[in-house]
């Protein structure tokens, strides 16, 4: 797995911290930024320390780190409560009357939670766990659409030390059975649905389906009623929510956890074909989630903070849930789709509640940008103060236009480099200190120490491509793979002698800032030159007619691998005979002529899961003229199979 990326992308424009921000900001200055960063890294006991005597301990721990290569505990001997750091620690001030969750329905119904109310629905079904025998350790698979109880069932697990395994809703049944079977879960918490573009989603069919082998370890299933399609319920193995909660009183005391006890399991894909299930444990991870909220999106009590991800991803659990609560935050949560029932639902959500932090993906931005600046226009957005990218590189042009058309030119723009492993924000602006540059995340976040290194670990040189490793352990790591520690350490440390690494391409500038590069899996091999899959979408971005793109490679006799693009024009765009000419000679004047794709196929829409990445195993199997093969039930929109594999004819 070579590492040596060739990166010829070059970006000029620097934006610094509006100084009505700054005056606010808990980080005020770089020269703050590299203080504290200086002292996390080389000092990690004083600065975590410092930082977690902010959290609500039941036992103080003994020591802050225990690293043992590439195994680490965090504050060893200490014992305290996800839920009861997320709850019951906001009761006794002004934040118990405090909306903590807002939430909005696909349908358009409205529910408001309070601190104290959200306490209490906790705690009512963390007792409805106990009453079908959940105790301590237990694993249990969470299976909801996006509604306030998916967050209850978390927190209710966390509350008496269940460890919960999400699995997302647009999962498919099969995924659903090879979790519970790699974590041997004992009860399920589901729906009967859940909306989608008007249309409801099977989860307990789903769920049915999983278990109808008879072999699962799974003793109970909790149904919530959400949509009201009708669903079978299986005597004795199936109880709905709703009875469930009458049963049972309001009060229940939030158990001691040691630090590092499992609060959950979030499996991610893994190169086996097997997923892989990333263990994370309590007192690192919630302090991260909690530390990163409170710097990288500078949370404020008077905030209406909306992430936009599922809770079935990392992203959900960590600011969608756990940080922001952790925060005493105000977090807004919507069960549908962007573009439903039109394509300004996200402006008229931002607008109706008075969305001051919105924390987004870069494939929906491009959504944005192609549907159009007239669904934006319409809308007052001006309580905004504060946008966030997650979920992969963005490009430029596509940061130009969030910050332009949604910023309003005013906001700051956090784009924020991490993965499911790492469990909180690694590299990542600070909104007051750090000038930012359309598609870099610019500097790590305290206690990260990054590096770019080639395939023998040396440190490359400014602007050279190489692969982005970790060196040393921080807070919010995952711990294992789940009942596979050899796996773990073949997979994430074994790479890079004493770093982790999980596969991301990266570069720095000159300034040190840091440049995603993309997966060095997606890299391309193209006549000897190592080309990042991102820089290439990133110039056919920057091409006025173009919304998204997305390289992949094929065999070539010549060149070892030739380079096709699939790309989504602007809404208005008209497709012309010169227009993938266009583009072609575009690319290599922005990258070099080295890098200009053999082929441009102009679709209609990109394969994307309900999530929003894209799916690029199958457009490399399209692009090679190959049948699709695997597991699609995640696409959003499998119809798209066909109109691109009809672009090439």
């Amino acid at each position: 797995m070579s590492a040596n990326i060739e990166s010829h992308l070059n970006e000029n424009r620097v934006f610094k911290p509006a100084k009505d921000f700054v005056k606010k900001a808990r980080v005020q200055s770089l020269a703050q930024y590299r203080t504290m960063w200086e002292e996390s890294v080389k000092r990690p006991d004083k600065f975590w320390g410092r930082e977690a005597a902010e959290l609500t301990w039941q036992t103080k721990w003994k020591k802050v780190l225990d690293w043992k290569l590439p195994f680490a505990k965090w504050f060893v001997g200490g014992k305290l409560n996800v839920s009861e750091n997320c709850l019951d620690r906001h009761l006794d001030g002004v934040r118990r009357n405090k909306a903590a969750i807002l939430w909005e329905g696909e349908p358009g119904e409205k529910r408001v939670l309070t601190y104290a109310q959200l306490h209490r629905e906790v705690c009512k079904f963390a007792n409805v766990l106990k009453r079908n025998r959940v105790k301590k350790g237990d694993r249990v698979l969470i299976y909801m659409p996006m509604i306030p109880e998916a967050a209850i069932a978390m927190l209710a697990c966390a509350r008496i030390g269940a460890t919960h395994s999400v699995v997302f809703g647009g999962f498919s049944s099969d995924s659903i059975r090879d979790r519970i079977a790699d974590c041997q879960a004992s009860l399920v918490v589901t729906a009967d649905g859940g909306y989608r573009r008007g249309s409801i989603v099977p989860l307990k069919k789903n769920v049915d389906d999983a278990l109808k082998d008879g072999a699962s370890t799974i003793r109970r299933v909790i149904v919530y009623r959400r949509a009201g399609n009708e669903v079978a319920m299986v005597e004795g193995r199936d109880v709905w929510w709703h009875s469930e909660v009458e049963q049972v009183d309001a009060k229940c005391p939030a158990v001691a956890l040691d630090s590092e006890h499992p609060l959950f399991i979030l499996y991610t894909s893994g190169s086996t074909g097997k997923p892989k299930g990333i263990l994370h444990s309590t007192g690192g991870y919630l302090l991260q989630a909690y530390a990163t909220c409170k710097y990288v999106f500078d949370l404020r009590d008077e905030d209406v903070y909306w992430c936009t991800a599922d809770v079935g991803w990392v992203t959900g659990h960590s600011y969608l849930v756990y940080g922001p609560l952790a925060c005493g935050a105000t977090s807004l949560m919507y069960e549908g789709a962007p573009n439903w029932p039109e394509n300004d639902r996200f402006w008229k959500l931002i607008a109706e509640y008075g969305v001051t932090v919105f924390y987004t993906a870069p494939t929906a931005i491009r959504s944005f940008i192609r549907w159009g600046d007239e669904w934006v226009t319409k809308h007052d957005l001006s309580s905004l103060r504060l946008l966030g990218s997650v979920g992969e590189p963005i490009n430029p042009e596509a940061w130009m236009w969030y910050h332009e058309r949604i910023g309003g030119g005013r906001c700051p723009i956090v784009d924020t480099w991490w993965q499911t492993e790492t469990g909180a924000i690694m590299i990542s602006p600070l909104p007051g200190a750090t000038p930012t540059k359309p598609g870099s995340a610019t500097l790590p976040f305290f206690g990260v120490d990054a590096a770019v290194v080639d395939d023998e670990g040396r440190e490359v040189g400014v602007n050279q491509g190489g692969k982005l490793v970790i060196r040393g352990p921080w807070p919010s790591m995952l711990r294992t793979i789940y009942g596979d520690k050899t796996r773990f350490r073949k997979t994430y440390w074994s790479e890079v002698k004493g770093c982790y690494f999980a596969g991301d391409g990266a570069r720095r500038d000159k300034d040190g800032y840091f440049w995603i590069v993309g997966r060095i899996d997606d890299v391309l091999n193209v006549a000897g030159h190592r080309l990042g899959t991102s820089e290439v979408e990133s110039a056919l971005v920057s091409h006025p007619a173009v919304a998204e793109a997305a390289v992949v490679g094929r065999p070539d006799e010549i060149k070892g691998q030739g380079v096709v693009a699939f790309v989504v024009l602007k809404t208005g765009a008209t497709v012309t005979p010169k227009l993938r000419d266009e583009l072609r000679s575009h690319v290599g004047h922005v990258i070099g002529p080295i890098a200009k794709p053999d082929e441009v196929r102009i679709t209609e829409a990109l394969p994307k899961t309900r999530s929003g990445k894209i799916m690029r195993r199958l457009l490399k199997e399209i692009a090679c003229g190959k049948a699709v093969t695997g597991d699609t039930t995640t696409l959003e929109d499998l119809s798209i199979l066909a109109k691109l594999s009809a672009s090439g004819e």
